[in-house]
């Protein structure tokens, strides 16, 4: 192919922060984000409805998973909008029909905020699961709206 220019791929690692579908995400006015990777064609959840729920959370600094329903031994079932879960997982569910699979990404003020969570198997109080001031990462599938 006389004329073209030969390229070569980037051999240099790619930041985890660097995200793929952060570009396509929706902002919203907390300044919670998130990209649908699957639209359900269920019933959008309201507050008070029960959702069904796979989650996994990861710290959104490194990519480590802190938490995902499979190792709590099924799907979590929550009310939505009433305060349960961390503000940012909340808002999120109620933005969701059921079917939905999307990324959403939280940040420290909607999650744990300065104080993060310690880890309850350390007895010194020290180990935290999430940091303070951590931005997190979910990957979502509701399951049912009920």
């Amino acid at each position: 192919m006389a004329g073209m220019a030969q390229r070569t791929l980037s051999t240099t690692t790619v930041p985890v922060s660097t995200d793929s579908l952060l570009p396509r995400a929706v902002t919203t006015a907390s300044g919670l984000r998130y990209a649908i990777r699957q639209r359900g064609i269920g019933p959008l959840p309201q507050r008070g409805d029960r959702v069904t729920v796979h989650y996994t959370g990861l710290l959104a600094s490194d990519g480590h998973i802190f938490d995902t329903s499979v190792q709590q031994g099924g799907p979590l079932k929550v009310k939505a909008g009433q305060g349960v879960v961390i503000k940012g997982f909340d808002e999120a569910l109620l933005l969701l029909p059921a079917g939905s699979r999307a990324r959403v990404w939280i940040p420290a003020a909607l999650a744990y905020g300065p104080k993060g969570r310690l880890d309850p198997d350390d007895d010194a109080g020290k180990r935290y699961i999430i940091p303070p001031n951590a931005n997190l990462v979910f990957e979502l599938e509701v399951l049912k709206v009920k």
